[in-house]
């Protein structure tokens, strides 16, 4: 039995990757990018004391991290990202 935490991400060549985003439609994979980046940006805006700048910049990357989440989920609900995943 594996623990999912134990497993190790492998990259896969840039053709097999090119082969995959080929059968996605286009505007999931935008979304796709969208929330990764959307959550990267989330976790760069951690801790108790957060300005007031930091705060609305942090709002907004959960808005958009939410929005792009919307379109992931609505093609298939397993591929909405967290903030706080790994992947």
């Amino acid at each position: 039995m594996t623990a999912s935490h134990l497993l190790v991400p492998v990259p896969i060549p840039d053709r097999v990757a090119a082969l995959i985003g080929s059968c996605i439609p286009p505007h999931i994979l935008q979304a796709e990018f969208d929330a990764d980046c959307a959550a990267r940006e989330v976790r760069r805006f951690r801790g108790p004391r957060l300005g007031v700048e930091d705060q609305a910049d942090r709002e907004q990357a959960l808005s958009e991290l939410a929005r792009a989440n919307k379109v992931l989920s609505a093609h298939h609900p397993c591929l909405a990202v967290l903030p706080g995943s790994p992947f």
